[in-house]
């Protein structure tokens, strides 16, 4: 896959899934624009151009610095708070909702125009999570909001097929992120998460970058309104 003339906007791209795809696409050839809240060594030395930039706010002029045309967006930012249903605040559900749904609305409407220019293949990857589709104790705001995603994911590739420009979701299982730490601060953690998949391992930050650059790529030109599952199979098999 060559990147060198593509022009690819990554949101939350400091660490996580975010960092490892932006690190596989800068070893592609793409020409990044990353915006983070925090500025981490491993972005810092991919010499991308970055915005400081918090998902849960309005974007005002602060993408005015992006060139005139995109070729990909790729929103990453994700939160995981998992506690019984009757002690999470509602407060904690319209949080979940902001930072996964509305901070991608809020930059791809910031985007769009840039998007439509392109010409050839243009991408949006967006975010979900084996939990929208599969039901699991304690997931309720994070599968809320996800399964939200998912939907604006299918409307949008409706809405802008005819403009040339895809949209499709990527959505993991546990993957070993700063995110999910807590999950997997120790090695009998780590263990039991594998046991839970198929493939008896947890996702890795590579494998969902290995994803979102073939949906962002020439290779994936017939795909759009999909969720694609990158789970070791949790959501499917037994």
């Amino acid at each position: 896959m060559q990147f060198s003339d593509k022009n690819i906007l990554i949101i939350g791209a400091s660490s996580g899934i975010g960092l490892a795809t932006a690190t596989l696409l800068h070893s592609l050839g793409a020409q990044l624009f990353t915006a983070s809240r925090h500025r981490s060594p491993e972005l810092l030395a991919l010499g991308t151009t970055h915005f400081d930039y918090d998902a849960t706010q309005p974007i005002g002029s602060q993408f005015d610095a992006l060139p005139e045309v995109l070729h990909g967006v790729v929103y990453c930012p994700g939160s995981i708070k998992l506690r019984p249903f009757e002690r999470i605040p509602v407060e904690d559900f319209q949080a979940d909702f902001d930072l996964n749904v509305v901070g991608a609305v809020r930059v791809l409407q910031a985007t769009i125009k840039r998007l439509k220019k392109a010409p050839g293949t243009v991408s949006v990857v967006l975010f979900s999570t084996v939990a929208a589709d599969t039901g699991m104790s304690f997931h309720a705001s994070i599968a809320t909001a996800k399964a939200a995603v998912e939907g604006l994911t299918r409307a949008l590739a409706a809405e802008y097929a005819a403009s040339g420009v895809r949209v499709n979701c990527i959505a993991p299982s546990l993957t070993n992120t700063p995110l999910a730490a807590a999950l997997l601060n120790s090695p009998e953690k780590v263990e039991a998460g594998g046991k839970r998949h198929p493939l008896q391992r947890i996702g890795q930050p590579e494998d969902l970058a290995y994803t979102a650059s073939f949906l962002l790529s020439d290779h994936s030109s017939f795909i759009t309104g999909q969720v694609m599952a990158v789970d070791g199979g949790m959501g499917k098999l037994k």
